[in-house]
């Protein structure tokens, strides 16, 4: 790439790719321009997210496959699935969106970092985690049948999603609910770590199988040249199942009643042009097996793999961080690898499981120091949930290591399979709070408010990275399900402790002493109550008291309803939603004794968060920024001194 673009209005630097407002121009292009174009798309890939950071290696990955399937279909009558749909940055560029608000993607004026129904109506279904294309392509084929529609719908899934049950659950469904469905399984041998298991090893034996490779590529060579191919493949399918069943293992899509075309090079594009023809005027399910290269065309990418699934901003010369030169805190997920390493070392009994996400949650400190003990049992988090509980029931410690967002698709297991039977399971939750330039699908806004309903379980939240290692701590030295929430980023930069101490369950930390006005906060939200305390001590001259909470679950309500008798406000201040959370727990407490000392609950409102630039950002659109929530406090004291 020619970083001169950099300063380069887009429509000159990207000649081809500037003309296109949808399919209709890009038919217009020859074979030549096709490739030209790809590479543009490329480069304005690589500028873009080197200023705003995304998900660079997977869209790289995707460039033929994404032209290939706009030339054959048509948006929005044909209908997309994309899996997670953080691959659909190049579909965003061959819809209508390549401005200036894609210059902006994932920022607070740009486009999302995934696709939304709300924003193009090219966006056939929103999406943000892995799994969910089949079944919502699935139910869309099956309602354009029930209405005798003629549209064709195109589910794109990774090889990764083909480890979640939810895609399992839809594969085995597809050949009883449709006979026309496109399934395009896009293989790169990668999610955002390494894929594993046994999915994983079975589409590989189908890429490097040199017998059907060469049987298949003689196959498609001599349909593509004979004259009345067209027929001819109608025909020779029936011939290609025959001696593929001969000369390789039958194909598992096959069992399920998939017609299975593939593998192919992702990257040829008249190939992959020619394959999505004959899915689509194909009177069966069919699934087009392409194998691509995640990160195609930059070689940082292709080095990097996991780096740059979602990078931030990058130097594109070298491809480094432009991260600040200034020491930083550790990063929460960081604290947590590598105290969990010390933890496992100090007792075999302690495992870590990750549902692919090793580096994302930290667990890459146990997977490289005690491989032994750590297991990553890909994009599966409610396997990952059960998994660890028949440990526990051996007498292990699993350790959970999932993203706040993610664990809510393991809400059953939650409750039925570790709460139900008080197997000491520990979940560090990671990214609760919020993802800001991912969006409404990455925040974890919503864990407080679904695990304080659930009997026996100890929830907490660390104000720092020391009380994050003691909580661990905690976790291990008593015998109910654990869970600990702490937000994404870097940590306070305290001082670390060299052995963790052990917190009594259920007890909160007073950290400031007042009369009037009475605090109680969680997690990064501490520092917010110590601003609002120097703001109403100086200018309102009242006395603040600040409390870190430290537990939602068992709430400290032998503290909490001291304070209530004794302050005129209490206030409660935490990362998630208002509706079931925290600041409830507190109301519910206050209306059983039958207290009525007025409070405010701070928290984010009954509504989803969309993305933007930072934490401050969206905190400032949604009424909780610094100065808001000081008007907020205040106004409360005003009806409480009428």
């Amino acid at each position: 790439m020619n970083d001169d673009t950099q300063n380069t209005a887009p429509g000159e630097a990207y000649p081809l790719l500037s003309r296109i407002k949808g399919a209709a121009e890009l038919r217009e292009f020859t074979p030549a321009q096709l490739e030209e174009l790809a590479q543009e798309i490329r480069d304005r890939l690589i500028r873009v997210t080197s200023t705003n950071g995304g998900h660079l290696g997977p869209n790289l990955g995707v460039v033929e496959l994404s032209i290939a399937l706009h030339l054959v279909f048509d948006t929005p009558q044909d209908q997309f699935v994309f899996d997670t749909s953080h691959q659909g940055y190049v579909h965003k560029l061959l819809t209508g969106r390549n401005g200036p608000e894609f210059e902006g993607i994932r920022s607070s004026a740009g486009l999302s970092g995934f696709l939304s129904r709300d924003e193009s109506e090219h966006d056939a279904f929103g999406a943000g985690h892995a799994g969910t294309a089949l079944s919502a392509a699935l139910g869309m084929a099956a309602a354009r049948d029930a209405l005798e529609s003629k549209d064709h719908v195109v589910a794109v899934c990774g090889d990764a999603a083909f480890t979640c049950g939810i895609t399992m659950e839809a594969l085995n469904n597809v050949a009883e609910s449709t006979k026309r469905l496109v399934i395009v399984l896009n293989d790169n041998e990668w999610s955002i770590a390494k894929n594993v298991g046994a999915i994983s090893k079975y589409l590989n034996e189908l890429i490097t199988n040199p017998i059907y490779n060469r049987l298949h590529h003689d196959f498609g060579s001599f349909l593509k040249n004979v004259p009345g191919g067209d027929q001819l493949l109608k025909i020779g399918k029936t011939a290609e199942k025959g001696w593929k069943s001969m000369m390789v293992p039958s194909s598992l899509f096959e069992k399920y009643g998939v017609r299975y075309l593939g593998p192919i090079d992702g990257h040829d594009l008249p190939q992959v042009t020619r394959y999505l023809e004959f899915a689509r005027d194909s009177d069966e399910p069919v699934i087009v097996h392409v194998v691509t290269k995640k990160g195609k065309g930059y070689k940082p990418a292709i080095d990097f793999p996991e780096r740059f699934h979602g990078t931030s901003p990058f130097a594109i010369a070298s491809g480094k961080s432009n991260g600040s030169s200034k020491p930083t805190p550790p990063n929460y997920q960081d604290v947590f690898g590598k105290a969990i390493v010390k933890f496992a070392k100090a007792d075999k009994k302690v495992v870590g499981i990750t549902g692919a996400m090793p580096s994302g949650t930290g667990l890459i400190h146990l997977s490289n120091e005690v491989p032994d003990q750590f297991y990553d049992v890909g994009i599966a988090e409610e396997h990952a949930v059960l998994f660890a509980a028949g440990m526990a029931t051996r007498g292990l410690r699993p350790v959970c290591g999932i993203y706040s967002t993610f664990l809510q698709r393991a809400f059953d297991q939650i409750i039925h399979d570790v709460c139900l039977q008080k197997l000491p399971v520990v979940f560090c939750m990671d990214r609760a709070g919020l993802s800001p330039n991912d969006g409404a699908t990455h925040h974890g806004l919503f864990d407080i408010a679904y695990l304080r309903m659930v009997p026996n379980l100890v929830a907490m939240q660390p104000r720092d990275e020391d009380e994050l290692v003691d909580m661990m701590h905690t976790a291990f030295s008593q015998d109910l399900p654990a869970f600990i929430r702490y937000p994404r980023g870097g940590g306070e930069g305290v001082k670390m402790k060299e052995k963790p101490t052990a917190l009594p369950i259920g007890k909160a930390e007073v950290l400031a002493d007042g009369s009037d006005v009475t605090i109680w906060a969680l997690g990064p939200m501490i520092k917010d109550a110590f601003v609002l305390k120097e703001k109403i001590e100086a200018e309102d001259g009242l006395g603040v008291a600040v409390v870190n909470a430290r537990f939602i679950k068992p709430l400290d309500s032998e503290l909490l309803l001291s304070h209530a008798k004794q302050t005129k406000l209490l206030v409660t201040m935490e990362d998630g939603v208002k509706s079931g959370g925290f600041g409830s727990l507190v109301a519910e407490t206050l209306a059983d004794e039958g207290i009525a000392t007025p409070l405010a609950r701070i928290a984010w409102p009954d509504e989803f968060v969309g993305h933007g630039d930072s934490v401050a950002d969206l905190r400032a659109r949604h009424g909780l920024s610094p100065e808001q929530m000081l008007a907020d406090v205040r106004a409360k004291l005003k009806t409480v001194s009428a």
